[in-house]
């Protein structure tokens, strides 16, 4: 592969292992909000200003009213950054289907919504099997992940917090970057940091800036999703050193 020597050391990077305990708050920048049309040298340049991982948004036109992206633009990304964690978010209607395509496109973590499984009684048997799929995802060789829509509570996610690596919590609804961020899912927060283990991940997804990182943080959040708070600025790495020292005086003080 031919690449410049600017960008030499993101392919001798190391990549990070979400399930150790990182030394600071890991942002993850939605590559949703960046430019299709030069998407390799967008999620390079991000990465080249401290974004810890890439975030990749999935939407299907159903379960979320918009569509997106699917295996082939993940693979394309890996292509250009072998060793960038690529954190999918999977908000469609059926995600088993898609497992084994992202796994090989390159795909580091798979995170699915509760909503569309059959603990939802919205769902019932129509629903995927939760367990079924964590399990599946895992033998596909990635990390998983459950995901709750601003309205869930985040009990339901219980009887999985020892099974799952990622607890992913909507501060938006799902379809559109740049929605505004809903403080009342800061309460969900605090219960999966007081009640899952350690080494899961609580990631927020919505609306996160450096105006509302730091409440992020202190209800224990640990992974950071922002997409057009970062994307939008003509000072990337203003906004993501921003993010990450805003993010400093709750790590793990509590």
């Amino acid at each position: 592969m031919v690449f410049s020597e600017k960008w030499k050391w993101v392919y001798d990077m190391a990549m990070i292992d979400i399930k150790e305990k990182p030394s600071h708050p890991l942002v993850a920048v939605s590559i949703l909000s960046a430019d299709f049309g030069q998407m390799a040298v967008d999620c390079r340049d991000v990465i080249e200003k401290r974004s810890d991982l890439l975030h990749v948004d999935v939407m299907d036109g159903h379960f979320a009213p918009n569509l997106t992206m699917g295996a082939d633009m993940l693979k394309g990304v890996r292509k250009h950054l072998p060793n960038v964690y690529l954190d999918s978010h999977l908000m469609v209607e059926k995600p088993q289907d898609y497992v084994e395509q992202f796994a090989k496109a390159g795909s580091n973590n798979f995170s699915f919504h509760w909503e569309v499984t059959s603990d939802n009684p919205e769902r019932g048997a129509s629903g995927v099997d939760a367990a079924d799929l964590i399990k599946m995802i895992h033998d596909h060789g990635m990390d998983a992940g459950l995901v709750i829509n601003p309205d869930t509570q985040a009990q339901v996610l219980e009887k999985y917090l020892g099974d799952i690596q990622v607890a992913l919590v909507m501060s938006v609804w799902p379809g559109f970057s740049g929605q505004k961020f809903m403080p009342e899912v800061l309460e969900k927060v605090k219960w999966l940091r007081e009640n899952g283990p350690d080494a899961m991940r609580v990631e927020m997804d919505g609306g996160v800036s450096p105006e509302t990182v730091n409440d992020c943080a202190e209800a224990g959040c640990d992974m950071m999703v922002s997409a057009s708070a970062v994307f939008g600025s003509n000072d990337r790495a203003g906004v993501i050193e921003a993010l990450h020292e805003s993010a400093k005086h709750w790590w793990w003080t509590k």
